[in-house]
């Protein structure tokens, strides 16, 4: 295939994902933005809810996202009866996760008291998260049927699904918020009955088209497992729990971030949390963008066709790097206007407006890092970019974030900059990981199953 040729089979396939992960995290942006209306301190504690969870969320959706790239390699062999295996085990998996991080963001809630946060802000953010949380079961229901979904090359149908719960999520924000229509006016709390509700939507019509569709009527799916294959959760945990550390050690950053924004004020904290919702819209249209090149790239090597494997990959590194550099314009331009879509407190507009110039710098690192980790998972390897992530944010950036804040007294604008570091070298080791990987694989063409390819490696240590 021409690069052209790579570029159109990729956006085709991309866009979808794009708008479903947007969808993700507009859920949590809808939320801040009329939370916003209601002043500094319910959107602080939706912020410091929001940073909690959305660390546990983004963690089950690494869980979920075992799946895609070996159903994406199943599909390039024509192995329907592993296909099928592999979604029974993947619903079982992501159930048993939801459950467990239920249970950890039940413990977290607990602690809050004792982060050094602004009691009045502790007060309403405990009951809301509860709430948001109770989420996560239906969620990670859908999650199964989207990522299976997407291994098969079909994105159109969880992104419709996601537009029109994100609609009736607007919706009931606004009714439960203000008491529209009779219903009690409940303000933060309206928006985490909101949350849930649309999240509980999803997985009942994902499931419903999945389960009667003729497209998907080859496979055998059920929602019981008749037997359990121990390999086959191996398989998928191995994707699965690195690739949900991978998003817990950069979320978390940004989560610890909002902690130590707090330390600095309600205003910073208000400020940090529109810049950092600003910034994970871009984030997540990237990483839709990602999950398009794990997707190419574990069916490429379904296929057998190394060379095209890494073609795809850097196309997919191009097309990142092109679409963060438009954001991040866009961020420089409005970054008076867009805070004010939030909340009309000057002090905290001037604030986030001046973090969004910090956003726009770490725009296209963010973007490279993101689709290095997708196109590595692609391939199954996902050991090595997780202990980048962890060194890169919790070794280097979060430690010179603090440093410059409370140290130089750079306050707010320190913590950002030391972000930007992580980001930046997160970008460069990954994108040279694959470069070298891709180029190895190629060199050795070895005639081994495609699925064993990343494991025959003979040592990874000497690709740095």
């Amino acid at each position: 295939m021409t690069i052209k040729e790579h570029f159109n089979v990729t956006f085709a396939l991309a866009f979808p994902v794009m708008i479903s992960q947007l969808g993700q995290v507009s859920v949590g942006v809808a939320d801040s933005m009329m939370v916003g209306r209601l002043g500094a301190l319910p959107l602080a504690a939706s912020s410091l809810a929001n940073s909690i969870f959305f660390v546990i969320l983004m963690f089950g959706m690494g869980i979920s996202m075992g799946i895609t790239p070996l159903v994406s390699i199943a599909e390039g062999k024509g192995k329907t009866k592993r296909i099928s295996n592999l979604f029974g085990h993947s619903l079982w998996i992501n159930i048993i996760t939801a459950v467990a991080l239920t249970g950890v963001v039940l413990g977290l809630s607990k602690g809050l008291h004792f982060l050094g946060q602004p009691e009045e802000v502790v007060v309403l953010t405990i009951p809301y998260l509860l709430v948001i949380t109770a989420s996560l079961f239906p969620f990670m229901i859908f999650q199964t049927f989207k990522q299976f979904a997407e291994g098969l090359f079909q994105t159109k149908q969880a992104m419709y699904i996601t537009i029109v719960c994100n609609l009736v999520n607007v919706f009931l924000n606004w009714v439960l918020i203000w008491g529209m229509f009779g219903a009690p006016e409940l303000g933060l709390m309206g928006a985490g009955w909101a949350t849930l509700i649309s999240r509980i939507l999803m997985p009942i019509m994902m499931g419903y088209y999945i389960l009667r569709s003729k497209r998907y009527s080859i496979y055998t799916l059920s929602l019981k497992l008749k037997k359990v294959s121990m390999p086959i959760i191996s398989r998928i945990l191995n994707i699965g729990i690195p690739t949900g550390f991978q998003y817990i050690f950069e979320v978390s950053a940004f989560s610890a971030a909002a902690i130590m924004m707090g330390w600095i004020g309600v205003n910073a904290l208000a400020g940090h949390q529109i810049a950092l919702n600003l910034a994970s819209i871009s984030y997540m249209m990237a990483a839709g963008l990602s999950t398009a090149g794990m997707i190419r790239v574990s069916n490429l090597i379904g296929r057998g066709d190394l060379k095209g494997m890494r073609e795809a990959g850097m196309v997919i590194f191009g097309m990142v790097l092109i679409f963060m550099f438009s954001t991040a314009m866009i961020f420089v331009i409005f970054r008076m206007f867009l805070p004010t879509l939030y909340i009309d407190d000057p002090e905290v507009v001037s604030m986030a407006a001046s973090l969004l110039i910090i956003a726009a710098l770490f725009q296209l690192s963010d973007g490279a890092q993101v689709a290095g980790l997708g196109v590595l998972r692609g391939m199954e390897d996902v050991k090595v970019p997780t202990l980048v992530t962890l060194v890169a944010y919790w070794v280097l950036g979060l430690p010179l974030g603090y440093f410059l804040a409370f140290e130089l007294g750079m306050a707010e604008k320190g913590i950002w900059y030391g972000l930007l570091i992580g980001l930046s070298i997160t970008a460069i080791l990954l994108f040279y990981r694959f470069h070298a990987l891709s180029k190895r694989r190629i060199e050795e063409s070895l005639p081994a199953e495609p699925e064993n390819l990343v494991s025959e490696v003979k040592s990874d240590s000497d690709l740095f």
